[in-house]
């Protein structure tokens, strides 16, 4: 059951990402950044299967790079940067992440990122769940997009079991080890969250969902 107790929308009802929430599931939580977090990301973002994934084996970043980066982003108002915590744990694993906000179109950009120790206990699929249900629920948007490179089909499956609805391919959009990658085009509606909440194999079969969001 969803438990939400503030409102991140402001200045007569417009959305707002200055508000950084907490969000708890059964398995995960997640958080704002701090600057105390940078070694623990700065590991996660080296790890080779991370640059494989996300495309990203060309950028790096000093550590005083992703200090500022880390540190910044309680400050931002046009995106929300959220780490992801593995409860049982207490470890930082992970971001999630919503970014290019079109405030006319109610729209924003999603991804994410799992270290190795976040992965393969459904810890991802939770993160995401409580994510869209705050964008759509207490945000109010319209639309939450994402790109994933072709080769990476589990994570394709894991967008999909959430919500996400394959729209089409940008054919060779990515330059990866000198080779040129398709991106998969994924996008999940406000009105298809509202049918299935993050369950829509369940709701196709007349099962409710249930995105387990909790914000103090």
């Amino acid at each position: 059951m969803t438990d939400i107790h503030d409102d991140p929308r402001t200045d007569g009802g417009r959305v707002t990402f200055a508000h950084k929430p907490i969000l708890t599931g059964d398995k995960v939580l997640l958080r704002p950044f701090t600057e105390a977090d940078t070694t623990t990301m700065a590991a996660i973002l080296d790890d080779p299967e991370v640059v494989r994934l996300t495309g990203s084996g060309e950028r790096s970043f000093s550590y005083e790079q992703l200090r500022s980066w880390y540190d910044s982003r309680s400050e931002q108002a046009d995106r929300l940067d959220l780490g992801l915590v593995d409860r049982a744990s207490g470890r930082l694993v992970g971001e999630l992440v919503l970014y290019e906000w079109d405030e006319l179109n109610r729209s924003c950009v999603f991804r994410v990122l799992i270290g190795p120790g976040g992965r393969d206990r459904g810890l991802g699929t939770e993160a995401i769940r409580l994510l869209l249900a705050y964008a759509f629920e207490r945000l109010g948007l319209h639309r939450v997009s994402l790109g994933v490179l072709a080769f990476n089909p589990r994570a394709q499956r894991v967008y999909e079991r959430v919500g996400f609805v394959r729209e089409g391919v940008e054919r060779e959009a990515v330059l990866h080890e000198g080779e040129w990658i398709d991106s998969v085009s994924m996008a999940v509606l406000a009105r298809e969250w509202a049918e299935h909440r993050g369950y829509p194999d369940a709701a196709s079969a007349g099962r409710s969902g249930n995105a387990g969001v909790h914000t103090p």
